[in-house]
């Protein structure tokens, strides 16, 4: 691990929106570092994150493209997790003998606190903004015998969700709780490390990112580093109805959540559906049920398997029933995750452009029991999208307008299956014209949806900002 940063040549690769590039350069440039942050979109777009890195010390900015000279003539690469790392310019830092990092690994390595991480192919960031808001409700030393230590000062939020704790890391406590949502991409990076978190959560696995795993199994190792390394003494908190992730090994002491209670330890939802919902705790020889349905009520199974994630992970580090309702009663859905954004002319309009694989779109449709209008498409990440339109057509969806490059594929699915053209669809060019035909699609009582099960690199820089255009679509629209 490096300790000293003065005077060293830093390259930044990727300086992005995100968090990460701009955590970097500033924990870089205030150590002393001369940092050169390169990025392959031109500085007209990148306006908001140059301004955050505006007051370092001894940054030269080279936007618009990667040059070679940048990644030979340097002491180390720090790249983002976006950047593929067969790319032509990390293999002359390679060849070189420059050593490669990432914003996360430098962080991992300096980081004191205790670690609760999340991955999973769907729910990352909702699951992990709940266990930060329930850990935030109620900081209490856990009872738990594997995890017992003095109360934390503070429960810190950061890594894949957009807030890089790097620039801070020296702030972090020893009993602090850091929590970390964490991508596969990270996690292959990690893996140099051998990561060991104190509490490890899997949401889910299907099948994503190929582009650049290339096989399903690929992809699976990589989120399967969050576990591989972890100890006897750590938490694993797994899905039981992921028949995939149910199988994952781990040294860990293994913590289960899902939809039946089949008597193993963990939170089970029992009971009746919607807010009659309850959930079975089982800690030991303890158990207790807990009203979750009347404290938690975002739409949709997937939304309340979230609330069971983060609650179990809540309960094992310590907090009391009465302070995980309060957390959960207060908690407000991150924006672009099944968002209601307008309510107009009788039609509710939901933005869901963070649903960026086929499996989050299928949740999303099965969350409504009324009709929907769907937007749905994107750009290109090499997974099947038969699945998807089959869902479509067995769900309440009456029409889809199909975006972005994969537009064409899901119709074409669409209407393999779709033998009595039952869902209209309609090839769009861009955002605007699939409004327009959703809105036209669209009566009193039906549900407008934007959840495109892809990525959005076709036609908008990320995800956040084709969601941010839908938003502004639906709450401009009058009703006519």
């Amino acid at each position: 691990m490096i300790t000293d940063f003065r005077n060293l040549r830093v390259t930044v690769m990727g300086l992005g929106k995100f968090g990460g590039g701009i955590g970097a350069v500033r924990f870089l440039a205030h150590h002393g570092a001369r940092v050169t942050v390169t990025d392959t979109k031109p500085a007209s777009l990148l306006a908001e994150p140059i301004t955050q890195i505006a007051d370092c010390p001894h940054v030269i900015h080279k936007f618009g493209g990667h040059q070679d000279v940048d990644f030979r003539d340097t002491d180390l690469v720090v790249a983002s997790p976006a950047v593929d790392r067969a790319h032509p310019c990390l293999e002359i830092a390679r060849t070189t003998g420059i050593p490669v990092t990432s914003e996360m690994n430098l962080f991992w390595e300096r980081n004191r606190g205790k670690t609760v991480c999340v991955t999973g192919s769907n729910g990352k960031s909702t699951t992990v903004a709940l266990i930060h808001a329930l850990l935030q409700a109620g900081l209490q030393r856990s009872t738990d015998t594997t995890l017992a230590g003095t109360p934390p000062r503070a429960v810190w939020l950061g890594g894949n969700i957009g807030h890089s704790l790097l620039p801070v890391v020296e702030q972090i406590q020893p009993d602090d709780w850091v929590v970390l949502e964490l991508s596969s991409f990270q996690l292959d990076d990690l893996a140099v490390l051998k990561p060991n978190p104190h509490v490890a959560v899997v949401t889910n696995f299907t099948p994503n990112h190929l582009d650049r795993h290339h096989t399903v199994d690929a992809y699976r190792q990589a989120k399967q580093n969050l576990l591989r390394w972890q100890t006897a003494d750590r938490v694993a908190i797994l899905n039981q109805n992921d028949a995939d992730v149910a199988h994952w090994p781990t040294a860990a002491r293994t913590i289960w959540f899902g939809r039946d209670d089949e008597g193993r330890q963990g939170l089970f939802a029992i009971g009746l559906e919607g807010y009659k919902r309850q959930a079975l705790y089982r800690h030991g020889s303890r158990e207790q049920v807990l009203p979750l349905g009347l404290w938690f009520n975002l739409p949709g199974i997937h939304n309340f398997m979230n609330a069971l994630a983060a609650t179990s992970t809540a309960l094992i580090l310590g907090s009391q029933a009465a302070k995980v309702e309060t957390g959960l009663r207060t908690f407000r859905p991150l924006p672009h995750r099944l968002q209601l954004v307008a309510e107009t002319a009788g039609r509710r309009f939901y933005n869901d452009s963070k649903a960026t694989t086929p499996e989050a779109t299928m949740l999303a449709l099965r969350a409504f029991r009324e009709p929907i209008v769907l937007l749905a498409g994107g750009s290109k990440k090499g997974v099947d999208l038969a699945p998807l339109a089959a869902e479509i057509l067995a769900r309440h969806v009456k029409a889809v307008a199909l975006l972005g490059e994969t537009g064409p594929e899901l119709g074409h699915a669409l209407h393999q299956l779709d033998t009595r053209d039952a869902v209209r669809t309609h090839l769009c060019t861009n955002l605007q014209e699939a409004w327009h035909f959703a809105v036209a699609q669209s009566q009193p009582g039906d549900i407008v949806l934007l959840s495109p099960g892809c990525a959005s690199y076709d036609w908008f820089p990320n995800y956040e900002v084709r969601g941010e255009e839908f938003t502004r679509l639906a709450r401009t629209w009058d009703g006519r």
